[in-house]
């Protein structure tokens, strides 16, 4: 499906970016692989194989980090995300800013950066991993918010503007997904809502959602891997929940 194709994903080391890489290169495509931690991403290639990936170590929140990716790839997906958790008038502002130069400048960056050669080839693919949370707010998740809700309009401006260049751009919005950045919120979510950490799953995470339970990372790949496929060349500007019925409320 994607062979001779370049592919570029971001927090590629685990989780949704992992499960992405090695769904890509099973696809045929050459992916560079970008995180900032670089064990994560030495296990990633012994896995897939240094033919099918490039590792790149890069800081994300160093947006003059960027100079040094590759930008004459074909499929652009910006996966890389962290959370913080707290309330409005407690949230530190340098975390903020750091939530939104990983999860709205970076991919901005990105974008504008690999356009021109997906033009010149008259074929791209960009996919946003957003969330339920680029449609639906929660409390004490002000900067992750925000930066999802941004990202969204970045995804549909950019599918205005290259629908006829042979390019698309879409996001795709889970709920949870059993991933690092995941299993990390507990604490702070148990801390802010005053639960047990045990409670955080059933009380916090899945309340929202009809299906109770976590996504795994590879149903994620799989919908990324669509929406770079064949059947999906009339497919821009949209936003794509596997949130468990959360947005049907």
């Amino acid at each position: 499906m994607l062979d001779g194709r370049t592919a570029l994903v971001t927090g590629a080391g685990s989780g949704i970016g992992a499960a992405v890489v090695e769904r890509l290169a099973a696809e045929g495509a050459h992916v560079h692989a970008v995180d900032i931690d670089k064990g994560a991403l030495d296990e990633l290639v012994s896995r897939v194989g240094g033919e099918k990936v490039t590792p790149w170590v890069v800081d994300l929140s160093d947006l003059n980090a960027h100079d040094a990716l590759p930008t004459d790839v074909d499929v652009l997906v910006n996966n890389a995300g962290i959370q913080h958790v707290a309330p409005v008038h407690e949230f530190p502002v340098e975390e903020f800013e750091r939530i939104h130069r990983i999860m709205l400048l970076s991919p901005f960056r990105l974008v504008r950066a690999c356009l021109p050669h997906m033009y010149a080839g008259g074929w791209g693919r960009v996919v946003n991993i957003s969330s339920v949370h680029g449609l639906r707010a929660s409390g004490f998740k002000s900067a992750y918010v925000a930066a999802k809700h941004g990202l969204e309009g970045l995804s549909k401006v950019v599918a205005l503007e290259a629908g006829d260049k042979g390019v698309t751009s879409n996001c795709v919005n889970p709920a949870y997904v059993r991933t690092p950045l995941v299993e990390k919120q507990v604490a702070d979510q148990a801390r802010t809502h005053g639960i047990a950490e045990s409670e955080v799953l059933e009380k916090v995470m899945l309340t929202p959602v009809a299906v109770k339970r976590l996504i795994e990372p590879p149903e994620v790949a799989d919908l990324v891997a669509f929406l770079c496929g064949p059947s999906s060349n009339s497919i821009s500007g949209s936003s794509f929940t596997m949130d468990g019925g959360w947005t049907a409320h």
